[in-house]
C-alpha cells in the first residue's frame, strides 16, 4: 500500500485521524467539584512518602507487585514534582504524570492486573485482590512505565534520596526480566533511563513550557514501550483473542497518540479514560456493537482498530505522515479543536 497516491493517502489519513482524536478529545464540561474525586482507586491507601515503606539496611523496600505499593510510587512522583507544575494550574492538576497513575488505576479496576492464566488467585476478589500478577501482560508493561520513571526521578535528585537507597522487590518468577534499582535499570535500559532523566531535567527547569514537557514525556514513554514490549509477547496466550488483539492494537496506537502529544493531566485523563473498555474483552466482543459498552467506549475501540489496520496496510507510512502533520504545536492544537468540534456535532451526548 506504500504506492497509494498522495491524495488517496491523505483522504484515508483524514478518516482515521478523525476517529483517533474523536476518541481522545472530549468535552470536559463542568470541572469536578473536587479533584480528589478523580484520583485512581485506593489512592488514599497508597503510600505517599518513603517513610511509609519498609526499610532494611538503610534502603527503602518497595513491593511493586502489590497494587497500593506500586500506586504509591506514582503518588510520590506526583507529590515530589508538584512544585514544578504549580505554575500551570493549582492543586497539581496539570501535572502530566497523572496519565501514568490513572492508567494503572484503570488496569486495576478492570481486572487487567489479575492472573490471566487463572492458575493463582492473584488479583481476584475471591483471593488476593491487591496482588499484581507477573503473568499479566498489562502488569508487566506497566511495571516499566512505573519503575523506570520512578527510579530515573530518584537518580535525578527529585525524590530527595540517593540512587542506592531504594530497591524494588522482584516478582515470584521471571526475575531476570525486571530491573530492580537505579543501577540495574541503567544497565538494562540505558537509553530509556536517559530519556526519563532528560524529562526530569526539563521539569526542574524554570524555562520549560508545558508543551516542552509533554514532548519529553511522550518521547520517554514511547521509547519505554519500544524496549519492553517484545519480551512479554508470550503473555498474550493467556487472554481471549479479543483482549489480546486489543493489547496489540494499544501498543501500536500509542505511537499515534504520542505524536499528537495528548495532555496527560488529571482532568483530561479522567475524561479520556471514560472511553476505555470497562472490563476485560471476551470472544464475541466486536466494536462498535458491544452491548454493555457505552457509545464512547465502542467508538474508542473501533477507532483504535481502524488505526491499526491503516498502519498495517501502509507499512507504517501512515504513522510517518501523521508525525509530519503533527510536527508543530499549532497543527496539533488545530487538529484537536477541529476534531472536538466534529465529535460534538455528531455525538452531542456520550453515555458514561
Amino acid at each position: 500500500m506504500a504506492s497509494i497516491p498522495g491524495f488517496g493517502m491523505m483522504a484515508l489519513l483524514s478518516s482515521w485521524a478523525c476517529i483517533l482524536i474523536g476518541c481522545f478529545s472530549v468535552s470536559l464540561g463542568e470541572e469536578a467539584a473536587s479533584l480528589s474525586a478523580l484520583y485512581p482507586p485506593l489512592w488514599d491507601r497508597s503510600p505517599g512518602q518513603f517513610s511509609e515503606y519498609r526499610m532494611e539496611n538503610g534502603k527503602y523496600i518497595i513491593n511493586p507487585w502489590i497494587y497500593p505499593e506500586r500506586m504509591g510510587m506514582y503518588k510520590m512522583l506526583l507529590t515530589q514534582t508538584a512544585r514544578y507544575f504549580e505554575k500551570f494550574a493549582p492543586e497539581n492538576e496539570k501535572n502530566i504524570l497523572w496519565g501514568l497513575a490513572l492508567q494503572h488505576g484503570w488496569q486495576y479496576s478492570t481486572g487487567r492486573l489479575a492472573d490471566p492464566s487463572q492458575r493463582t488467585d492473584c488479583g481476584y476478589e475471591s483471593g488476593d485482590p491487591l496482588c499484581i500478577s507477573v503473568d499479566s501482560w498489562w502488569a508487566d508493561i506497566n511495571y516499566f512505565l512505573c519503575a523506570l520513571p520512578f527510579l530515573a526521578a530518584v537518580d535525578s535528585g527529585i525524590m530527595g534520596i540517593s540512587s542506592d537507597q531504594v530497591i524494588l522487590l522482584p516478582p515470584p518468577k521471571d526475575q531476570m526480566k525486571f530491573c530492580v534499582n537505579v543501577s540495574t535499570c541503567q544497565s538494562s535500559f540505558p537509553t530509556v533511563m536517559r530519556k526519563w532523566n532528560t524529562f526530569y531535567k526539563h521539569v526542574q527547569s524554570p524555562y520549560s513550557s508545558f508543551e516542552d514537557l509533554l514532548r519529553y514525556l511522550w518521547d520517554a514513554h514511547t521509547k519505554t514501550l519500544h524496549d519492553v514490549l517484545k519480551p512479554f509477547e508470550h503473555r498474550l496466550v493467556y487472554y481471549s483473542k479479543a483482549e489480546a488483539d486489543f493489547e496489540r492494537i494499544w501498543s501500536v496506537c500509542v505511537e499515534y497518540i504520542a505524536a499528537l502529544q495528548v495532555p496527560t493531566t488529571l482532568i483530561k485523563m479522567h475524561e479520556l479514560q471514560k472511553g476505555l473498555p470497562p472490563r476485560m474483552l471476551v470472544n464475541g466482543d466486536s466494536a462498535p456493537f458491544i452491548s454493555d459498552f457505552s457509545e464512547r467506549q465502542n467508538m474508542f475501540l473501533f477507532g483504535l482498530s481502524l488505526i491499526r489496520d491503516v498502519n498495517s496496510w501502509t507499512g507504517s507510512l501512515s504513522l510517518t505522515i501523521w508525525k509530519i502533520l503533527m510536527k508543530t504545536q499549532i497543527a496539533r492544537q488545530q487538529a484537536l479543536e477541529f476534531l472536538e468540534m466534529i465529535l460534538e456535532k455528531f455525538n452531542p451526548t456520550l453515555p458514561e
